[in-house]
């Protein structure tokens, strides 16, 4: 089980075959699509859920317009974006929407001789490194904020996303915050227009640190995740109170805990800037979307189940994979108020 978790890593799908039980019966066999960002948890949710019920999640990690697009469709039993959708697109296609999982989106750089978390930068010096108006390392900008640091001179390549994105949408959300004129000249949103004249495009968040690991003095964004996993190198960042922080699930919950999630139409929401000394500035959420009425009753149940496993059971493979665990009052919630609005048998 190992070795085809390892090999559904790479090819970024999570596929567990299904086997017959004694009786004959095939366990169920559920259907998602959409967001890397929490592919990894996903993955191993579907391992251990494999392994205590027999039912199969096949889940497509395609990007969050992909999945959104794939629920749309009615191709799968749920889609997953980490660029949640607004309330009243909710209602008027007949879905809903929760947040599975906490994480964070982290600069990743290939710059040699720096350590993880050496270079630190603030919110609109990371937003010109994007925009293309810092195109060097040797910036006197960057060399101003990290005195004593040996940052050697060279061409910045920009390493964006290729597809539709909620990794991007999160990314972005914050660079446009704290950046009036990114904000101005490229905006936010799954999918933009990266200006900076070396630009290089990945699929996936797999796509971003494989060219962020390939292309020397470049600059990336992936989930934390995907930084851990390559042994990648980190930029710290300064947040909202000023403070700089590393990215960790303590610093991730740090920037979620102010979130009341209860009061929010549709539970849609980024996370980034949020204050806190603690708080990682560039956090987010992953959240499902299912339809009230699914026109597979019977999967839409298991994927409720599933969800509700990993709720309960898969908290502690959350926190090893360095995510955030939605809060058990959030769940709460979660199982009252949005899971009792679905049709499922």
């Amino acid at each position: 089980m190992k070795s085809l978790l390892k090999t559904a890593l790479l090819n970024g799908a999570i596929s567990i075959a299904v086997v017959a039980s004694s009786s004959g019966v095939f366990a169920a066999d559920m259907t998602g699509a959409g967001a890397t960002f929490p592919y990894p948890v996903y993955a191993k949710w579907a391992e251990a859920y494999k392994a205590k019920t027999g039912s199969n999640l096949n889940y497509q990690s395609i990007g969050s317009s992909g999945g959104i697009k794939q629920i749309k469709a009615k191709t799968v039993d749920f889609g997953a974006t980490d660029n949640p959708v607004k309330f009243d697109d909710l209602e008027k296609d007949g879905l809903v929407q929760f947040p599975a999982i906490i994480g964070g989106v982290v600069p990743v750089i290939n710059v040699e001789g720096v350590k993880p978390g050496e270079i630190k930068l603030d919110g609109p010096t990371l937003a010109d490194i994007f925009q293309g108006v810092i195109s060097d390392w040797g910036d006197k900008r960057i060399a101003i904020m990290n005195p004593g640091v040996k940052i050697p001179s060279g061409p910045i390549t920009v390493v964006v996303r290729a597809d539709g994105s909620g990794t991007t949408a999160i990314f972005t959300d914050y660079l446009a915050k704290t950046s009036s004129m990114f904000k101005d000249s490229v905006g936010s949103g799954a999918s933009v227009k990266w200006p900076a004249a070396s630009t290089v495009g990945g699929k996936g968040n797999e796509g971003v640190a494989a060219n962020v690991s390939r292309v020397k003095n470049s600059v990336g964004y992936v989930e934390y995740a995907y930084a851990k996993k390559n042994k990648m190198t980190f930029i710290s960042l300064k947040n909202k109170d000023g403070q700089f922080v590393a990215p960790d699930d303590l610093t991730f919950a740090a920037a979620a805990a102010g979130t009341d999630w209860a009061k929010i139409p549709g539970m849609g929401t980024f996370i980034t800037n949020a204050s806190g000394a603690k708080s990682w500035p560039i956090t987010g959420a992953s959240f499902i979307l299912m339809y009230k009425d699914p026109d597979n009753k019977a999967n839409a149940a298991e994927v409720l189940k599933f969800f509700d496993f990993a709720f309960k059971d898969g908290k502690k493979m959350a926190e090893d994979l360095d995510y955030v665990p939605m809060p058990d009052s959030t769940t709460d919630f979660i199982r009252k108020n949005v899971w009792s609005k679905i049709k499922a048998k």
